[in-house]
């Protein structure tokens, strides 16, 4: 029979580190740290393999779990000498998800399960403090009836404030015992009012409620959300840990905290953290009380007055921090601790590898290599490639000027500026537009994981440093401020004050508004930016990375600027310059429209002599930044239907530059209009009905190359790319044309440089007779873009309408315009490899398409044998960084 209920506790670990995939993260870790010797409340988890199986058996549990659950209650009774559901002595329990992976904030938690009317007055008498037991009661309430039975949160949310208010109290630890009485009955009452039924009082219903609903939790909006965005496949399931109750708000020698063993926004070796005293861990990360710091170092840094957890409670801060270093040395990584203090003594409730930005990442990975904690290649496995996005954009000018409005948290670094919207619909709908925007809430919940990750940063009224929107803003790399306490967000209103003391600004959506989320700034306007600087740990990363990795990574560039910025990140040369991008400048425009529109070869060869010392010049000014490198360049490859003119003005310029009739003019574009123009005459159609605008461009690339080999004595490589290819006679054609241009070039100029001809592999026929189409090619590059389109039947410019759904029923794992379709498009570019090889065993193989900067991509180029990969610049650090990766892991 298969065991789904696994024990931990009392010297009991049925699993442990080893076992994420089958106990989750949260439930591996707990029987890890039971298993050497740390003090964690005593469970047992209920397996990602009953997950799955509830789902399949119409979300219904069998009596042989129902067996083993009770199995596992009675392990934590023995250990606690508590009995569950007992008047007397009552066992109360926490239920939590526990994906394999972690996921903050998305999956459901219950505190306090177990209490009842009964319950309470024997938890009341037991502790001797029925303020605590009280407290408990309507916690349970609040979070059963928003978790399990999905009634209005804000109506307890609202009853609670109006119970403080009668009272003339601003925080709920002042409510009094008798005061939390009186709550916990309306709160059974709002339970009647909205669900039709009194409040469950049997233990037991209570228990299979919550385990259902972490179960259910796993298919809910936010959790797939947050799934799709992080590449999380939906048939893991997550686990269920069911937990002996440990309390935090047994008064002033209990507390409750979450903490990083290393600052998860720098990196920096020390503790981060915060706690609060008298107080449950949803307190600290709901941001309902602003918490306190958790080192004396800290506060002081902050200016804040509240004890820290070092001041207040000095002897079990010093355990705290010797279980710190503890785990981090067992899991040589980062942790993410969660705590509480029970009447003074310490309890351990979770420790996971920590969320950290881009910049702590890499920061840490470099530290703890140095330290000699772990090896230079687990260094390089550490880091996320997409994450290094974060660093390789501008940050604020610190000359700059600023209209500060407040200041908050400093909870997620980076700076973004972009107009205010307050809530997260409106925020996926602004940046769907394109737009630039700035998420403003009070604080942040699950149900915002879309808007947050739409906006371009967060700011929160309320929340800490490890609120909801601290943990998710730095986990995707969204620049966050937290807790601006002097902001009042009247979300239905969509205006914000600032202020104090009577003196207020107002905000209202659409304004614009700049956060720096490292120094928790909060600015009215735009703030202008500084480009960044990548040394110290980067680079010491990156020298890392390039020691192990085998494919070599170009840029698709088409200007010197661009050619540089690549250079400046690693490119090794270029892997696509497309050079119709040069042809749309408005010097050269009108002489490509008259080359277009011409009747005749003369008329053409007239409008391309025109052309040839621009191009030239392009090419030259590319080939002096990329001087010793290989150089794809892709000959005109879009229909020619792009170029041509729409705007009387623009037909007036080309029938003075010509002397022909607009009329005539306007009758050759019509004749060139074209139904299925990506399907039409572009690629190396146009060089074989027209090879004099090939012919123009390769004698444009070899004078360019001699003309820089001249000056600075290297010349670069041409690699001259024929595009959309489908035959080898196609391909022998072109080439014709290419070396003739070559030799002439070589014998006007009196030296030769070394170049390739080959092609573009984007159409379906041409991976299929790739061993025919190698007798001329020298090298290939996938064009994946193209590739996947003609592979699919799907045109990327028209797919988002619905790619989306097909990703979230499962027909593509993602969407396959980011990332290859292995098993379709990765299968005819294998194909294609592999007879291109058998025909010419030398014969260079890359990959140009926005695949090229995809990790997933880069591994599968890995896998196939590929020789390099070309990203746009900005990528590029991310794609040798993947390319690493992919040779460790293989």
């Amino acid at each position: 029979m298969t065991q789904y209920i696994y024990r931990f506790g009392g010297g009991v670990s049925d699993g442990g580190k080893g076992d994420k995939n089958l106990l989750g993260g949260k439930g591996a870790n707990l029987a890890e740290m039971a298993s050497i010797g740390l003090p964690v409340p005593p469970g047992f988890t209920i397996s990602t393999a009953m997950c799955t199986r509830y789902y399949e058996e119409g979300q219904t549990f069998p009596d042989s779990v129902r067996k083993e659950v009770a199995n596992g209650l009675r392990h934590i009774e023995g250990i606690t000498g508590k009995l569950f559901g007992d008047a007397a002595n009552p066992l109360l329990v926490s239920v939590r998800s526990g994906a394999r992976v972690s996921m903050p904030g998305m999956m459901d938690t219950v505190l306090n399960l177990g209490l009842n009317d009964a319950t309470v007055e024997g938890l009341a008498a037991i502790s001797a403090d029925p303020r605590f037991a009280w407290d408990s009661y309507r916690r349970f309430i609040q979070m059963y009836a928003d978790v399990v039975l999905e009634l209005d949160h804000g109506r307890f949310e609202e009853a609670l404030e109006i119970a403080k208010e009668d009272q003339g109290f601003y925080l709920d630890t002042e409510l009094s015992a008798d005061d939390l009485k009186k709550l916990v009955a309306e709160y059974k009452a709002l339970v009647q009012e909205l669900w039709g039924k009194p409040f469950p009082q049997d233990v037991h219903d209570q228990l299979w409620g919550a385990v259902g609903a972490v179960f259910g939790s796993w298919q809910s909006e936010r959790a797939k959300v947050y799934r799709r965005l992080n590449d999380i496949p939906g048939d893991w399931g997550t686990a269920v840990n069911v937990q002996a109750m440990v309390f935090g708000n047994m008064g002033d020698t209990s507390a409750t905290g979450v903490a990083f063993t290393r600052d998860p926004s720098t990196g920096a070796n020390g503790y981060y953290g915060e706690f609060l005293i008298n107080a449950q861990g949803e307190d600290v990360v709901a941001g309902i009380r602003t918490p306190q710091y958790l080192t004396k170092a800290a506060r002081e840094a902050a200016g804040a007055k509240p004890a820290s957890m070092e001041e207040a409670m000095p002897q079990v801060y010093g355990e705290l921090a010797h279980t710190f270093d503890l785990l981090e040395r067992h899991y040589r990584d980062m942790q993410d601790i969660e705590f509480t203090v029970e009447q003074a003594k310490l309890w351990m409730l979770q420790t996971r590898s920590g969320k950290r930005t881009a910049k702590a990442a890499l920061k840490i990975a470099v530290d703890m290599a140095e330290e000699g904690l772990i090896t230079q290649e687990e260094a390089v496995l550490r880091v996320e490639p997409s994450a290094l996005d974060q660093l390789l954009h501008p940050t604020l000018d610190p000359d700059a000027p600023r209209d500060v409005l407040t200041k908050g948290l400093p909870a997620s670094p980076g700076a973004a500026s972009g107009k205010v919207v307050f809530d997260a619909d409106t925020a996926e709908r602004a940046a769907a537009n394109g737009e630039d925007v700035i998420l403003v809430r009070v604080e942040t919940s699950p149900e915002d994981i879309h808007g947050m990750h739409a906006a371009k940063g967060i700011l929160t009224a309320r929340g800490g440093m490890t609120s909801h929107a601290a943990v998710v803003a730095r986990g995707m790399g969204r620049p966050c401020v937290s807790g601006a306490g002097t902001l009042s967000i009247v979300a239905k209103d969509k205006i914000m004050r600032v202020g104090a003391d009577g003196s207020w600004r107002e905000i209202r959506e659409g304004d614009i508004l700049t956060i720096d989320g490292t120094t928790g700034e909060v600015m009215a306007g735009a703030v202008a930016t500084i480009q960044p600087e990548l040394a110290g740990d980067f680079g010491t990363l990156m020298v890392w990375a390039d020691k192990v990795r085998r494919l070599k990574v170009r840029t698709n560039a088409e200007t010197p600027d661009d050619c540089r910025t690549a250079r400046e990140f690693g490119a090794e040369g270029i892997g696509l310059c497309r050079t119709e991008h040069m042809f749309f400048e408005a010097s050269r425009i009108t002489s490509v429209r008259q080359m277009i529109l011409a009747e005749n070869e003369a008329g053409r060869r007239a409008a391309l002599d025109k052309l040839l010392p621009e191009q030239r010049s392009d090419f030259a000014e590319i080939f002096e930044v990329m001087v010793g490198l290989p150089c794809t360049i892709r000959l005109l490859d879009p229909p020619l239907h792009e170029f041509l003119p729409h705007e009387e003005a623009e037909f007036e310029d080309v029938a003075t530059a010509t002397g022909i009739d607009i009329d005539k003019l306007k009758r050759r574009a019509a004749e060139l209009h074209e139904f299925n123009p990506m399907l039409g005459h572009r690629g190396c159609r146009l060089g074989v009905t027209y090879p004099e605008i090939y012919e123009m461009q390769a004698r444009a690339i070899f004078m360019a190359a001699c003309d820089v080999a001249e000056k600075s004595g290297e010349a670069p490589v041409p690699e001259v790319m024929i595009p959309l290819v489908a035959t080898r006679r196609e391909l022998e054609l072109m080439k014709l044309v290419v070396d003739k241009a070559a030799a002439e070039v070589f014998a006007e100029r009196g030296r030769t440089i070394e170049y390739l001809v080959g092609t573009m592999i984007e159409l379906p026929r041409a991976a299929l007779k790739a061993g025919e189409i190698a007798e001329q090619a020298e090298f290939f590059s996938f064009g994946t873009n193209d590739l996947t389109q003609t592979t699919l039947g799907v045109s990327r410019d028209d797919a988002a309408r619905f790619l989306s759904v097909y990703v979230e029923k499962g027909i593509y794992a993602r969407d396959p315009f980011v990332s290859i379709d292995v098993e379709g498009v990765g299968e005819l570019i294998a194909l294609a490899a592999e007879r291109g090889r058998a025909t010419r065993p030398d014969i260079k193989l890359g990959i140009c398409g926005e695949h090229g900067g995809d990790p997933a991509s880069i591994a599968f180029c890995e896998q196939v044998g590929l020789d390099y990969v070309s990203a746009s610049p900005y990528r590029v650090p991310i794609a040798r960084l993947a390319a690493a990766q992919a040779a460790l892991r293989k």
